[in-house]
């Protein structure tokens, strides 16, 4: 799945699920060693705890950042 960002420096997320588990995540820009960091770390975590975590987690003053927007995806995902 692909996820257009809004308000951060990467440009988009694309991201496969397994079920309720993350299987993979990739940020296409943005700070390269926070979003490979984040992306291993949510692999292999359930959507649910991924989102609880992520949820909310601002990059200075932007009201958002690169982790809230994955959360954003998933949740998108979700309701979908």
């Amino acid at each position: 799945m692909t996820y257009k960002t809004k308000g951060v420096c990467s440009r988009e997320i694309h991201f496969e699920l397994d079920g309720d588990t993350v299987k993979s995540v990739e940020f296409v820009g943005g700070c390269a060693g926070n979003t490979a960091g984040i992306a291993n770390l949510v692999c292999g975590m359930k959507v649910e705890d991924v989102i609880k975590r992520l949820e909310g987690v601002q990059c200075g003053f932007k009201g958002t950042s690169c982790p809230d927007q994955l959360a954003k995806a998933l949740k998108e995902t979700l309701e979908a």
